[in-house]
């Protein structure tokens, strides 16, 4: 049984996500306790339960009674399945959080995995499902013989009721190794390690400026779309930012843009590099802020001349764990990070060593 701080540095709720999803991959049962211990309310939160809740349909899991606020529990996993899976989080409660516990294990499933999930496609402090979609998914496709993620409604904080299918087709299924081991093994014989130190050539800036429909008449969504391009303007790329407004339960939306960059006028596909920045639609800002906001973070992105976001670094810590010899060259390394690195090294035969921005996986000796 792995033990757990829930404490350990921000003491927040990722902890909780990366230790589910490395627990149901690896078949080690772990304990945590001192849940979400650095936050205003302690204990596990909807989204936590929700991904809980469908890991026991997903492979069987078994854990120790939990509700919501609860700052102890145990989980012993069982064998991942393939199957469709329907979740409701209820309300706003974040999708893109909730499916961290989720995607990793289900890379690996005995066959297609689709996942229809219902909450809030954005909100404060987490990657939105457009983040996900554009920035995280790519760098996940070498991994399977497919993934997508499609929006079908957006939902916004408080009410929610957002929703979006995640479809996965597996390359690689654990089922059929006798061993974690033996699946290690072959995993890192048949895929490239994850390499993303430099940075390359800007091609081109995308991005999507999503809005509740009552604020149309205001044009929100195009004077953030605007303001955003003239703070982009000086880097000389292609800048495309589509606008979309929907009927929803709330009013909100957020901004979101990525930047592509290119080696020898290529994009690589087993390493693609893609830098995000976000910002939310709040009242008390102007749409000009706001698209100001997201062009600036994505602006101090670019000039770094790293090849992953901040953001970025935490999710994709899980991921490169699994391939020793993997580096990632990051503009900062967050709390986040070093916490998912705590809990990465607990369950697999990896260590990771960090030298200036430069975050290298290392096999245990």
């Amino acid at each position: 049984m792995i033990k757990l701080d829930g404490s350990y540095l921000e003491g927040g709720g990722a902890l909780i996500r990366v230790a589910l999803a490395l627990s149901t991959l690896t078949g080690k049962p772990f304990e945590v306790e001192k849940i979400r211990s650095g936050r205003p309310q302690a204990g596990l939160k909807a989204q936590h339960l929700s991904a809980i809740k469908a890991l026991k349909e997903i492979c069987g899991a078994k854990t120790s009674d939990i509700e919501l606020g609860t700052e102890r529990f145990w989980y012993h996993p069982g064998k991942i399945k393939r199957g469709v899976y329907e979740v409701d989080i209820g309300t706003a409660g974040s999708i893109s959080l909730f499916l961290q516990a989720i995607i990793f294990p289900c890379l690996f499933a005995p066959g297609k995995v689709t996942i229809k999930v219902k909450g809030g496609t954005c909100g404060k402090w987490q990657a939105s499902v457009d983040y996900l979609q554009n920035v995280l998914l790519p760098h996940l496709r070498k991994f399977v013989e497919k993934i997508e993620l499609k929006i079908i409604k957006r939902g916004y904080f408080p009410k929610g009721q957002g929703e979006i299918i995640l479809e996965i087709n597996p390359r690689f299924k654990i089922s059929g190794y006798e061993s974690f081991s033996q699946f290690s093994e072959d995993l890192i014989f048949k895929t490239a390690k994850t390499t993303l130190v430099e940075q390359g050539k800007l091609e081109q800036i995308r991005g999507n400026v999503n809005a509740s429909l009552d604020l149309q008449d205001k044009e929100v969504a195009e004077r953030i779309k605007k303001s955003a391009e003239n703070c982009l303007r000086n880097y000389s790329v292609p800048i495309n930012i589509r606008t979309e407004y929907q009927n929803t339960f709330s009013t909100g939306g957020e901004i979101v843009l990525w930047a592509l960059f290119s080696k020898d006028g290529k994009m690589n596909f087993d390493n693609p590099v893609i830098l995000g920045s976000d910002a939310l639609i709040e009242k008390g800002k102007s749409s000009e802020e706001i698209g100001r906001e997201a062009a600036e973070r994505l602006k101090k992105e670019i000039d770094s001349k790293t090849a992953v976001d901040k953001n970025l670094a935490d999710q994709l810590i899980l991921f490169v764990a699994l391939l020793p010899g993997s580096e990632l060259n990051v503009m900062e390394i967050t709390k986040h990070t070093q916490t998912n690195i705590y809990v990465t090294e607990k369950f697999l035969e990896v260590g990771f060593k960090i030298k200036g921005n430069i975050i290298s996986v290392l096999e245990k000796e």
